[in-house]
């Protein structure tokens, strides 16, 4: 009975300590101060195959996101900076939770039941990702923090009614969970006390040779399983039109590198937007589960990425407006063409043009969004 019960116990550390071995794992630490002396922290996530994520409390931002190539070689996947304080001193959309509302507003106005807001005008003539003080500028606070089959953090906010302009107090929960496969899964869930508009993403560049690489994006191969896109005004607000993208620039639907069409000035919407800076509309539409939004591909290192969404679009970005004046990490200087985003949403605008559903969320329906960075190897 004894030697039983030895071979029993031997067997369960057996099976715990392999648990414990596959096991991703969070470790919360300080990640130094803004200039106004707030501090600000960041959980690192790590998976067992070198796969690994750091989100920090400024902006529910991804400050890196690690993955390794074909060769084993691991490089950061994300532009950005090395320290919090850069996030503030100079300002822009690197990885960052974006809210109230991700892209544009035309005039940054909407009506809802009647009544008009007016939010601020942070890009010429249109709100941009939330207005001036959007939640990517906002210190989040973290909620939990824990390892297991999923490493995770929740990071939470509260926007007042009236911030920014936009009606009813806002809970907001923003959780991220790598796992061992590679995949980082991003929940956006939001609560409001009164009617109001929604429409949450997250907003990393990309360079899948590693941030900062002498080659950029130009070599690299993106599908978008998207046979209309949405094109745009001269202030890049949608005109309502859903184009076929057959064609064209914009028809990614079997592949295309991205030297491909980015300064091909014959399209006016390439000329419009300094590349591709579009909403496309995505086959899948709304979906339960998240469906594939876009798939790029980087033939040298062999680093593939995928975007998955629950949501009807994807905002393809090709970093048309990163121009030099920025140093970033490593001392990197970025360029156009050094990054691109892909933001899946609601399409932009979508308070003033019915035709593409609607942003409304009321009180007892809250809002959720799920997206995932998944991470894997070409050989």
């Amino acid at each position: 009975m004894l030697r039983h019960s030895g071979i029993v116990a031997a067997a369960l550390l057996g099976a715990l300590s392999a648990q414990t071995a596959d096991a991703a794992e969070a470790k919360r630490a300080a990640f130094g101060t803004l200039p106004d002396g707030t501090a600000i922290e960041a959980v690192t996530l790590t998976g067992t195959n070198g796969v690994s994520a750091r989100i920090m409390t400024l902006g529910a931002t991804l400050q890196s996101l690690n993955a390794p190539d074909r060769a084993g070689r691991v490089a950061d996947i994300t532009l950005g900076y090395d320290d919090a304080a850069s996030y503030v001193t100079a300002p822009n959309y690197w990885g960052q939770t974006i809210g109230r509302y991700a892209n544009r507003i035309a005039g940054g106005r909407f009506a809802i039941d009647g009544k008009t807001y007016q939010v601020p005008l942070n890009d010429k003539t249109n709100s941009l990702h939330g207005g001036t003080i959007g939640f990517d500028k906002r210190v989040w606070t973290i909620a939990s923090v824990k390892s297991g089959a999923q490493a995770q953090v929740v990071m939470t906010l509260t926007s007042a009614a009236g911030d920014q302009g936009y009606p009813g107090t806002l809970g907001v929960k923003v959780t991220y969970s790598l796992d061992d496969k590679g995949s980082l899964t991003i929940d956006f869930d939001a609560t409001t006390d009164a009617p109001t508009i929604v429409n949450m993403t997250n907003h990393a560049l990309f360079d899948l040779a590693g941030e900062g690489s002498t080659t950029g994006i130009y070599a690299q191969r993106l599908t978008i399983p998207a046979r209309r896109y949405t094109p745009v005004n001269a202030t890049l607000i949608p005109t309502g039109e859903r184009k076929p993208v057959a064609g064209t620039v914009f028809d990614f639907t079997r592949g295309r590198l991205l030297s491909d069409g980015i300064r091909d000035g014959r399209d006016p919407q390439i000329v419009v937007g300094h590349g591709w800076d579009h909403n496309f509309v995505l086959d899948k539409g709304v979906t339960t589960e998240p469906g594939l939004a876009a798939r790029v591909e980087d033939p040298a290192s062999g680093r593939v990425l995928e975007v998955l969404t629950t949501e009807p679009g994807v905002q393809f970005y090709s970093g048309n407006f990163i121009d030099g004046s920025l140093v970033g990490k490593s001392g990197h200087i970025y360029r156009m063409g050094d990054g691109l985003a892909l933001e899946p949403q609601k399409f932009p605008d979508t308070p003033n043009q019915p035709a593409f559903g609607s942003a409304r969320v009321d009180p007892g329906k809250p809002y959720h969004h799920r997206m995932i960075y998944r991470v894997s190897v070409s050989r």
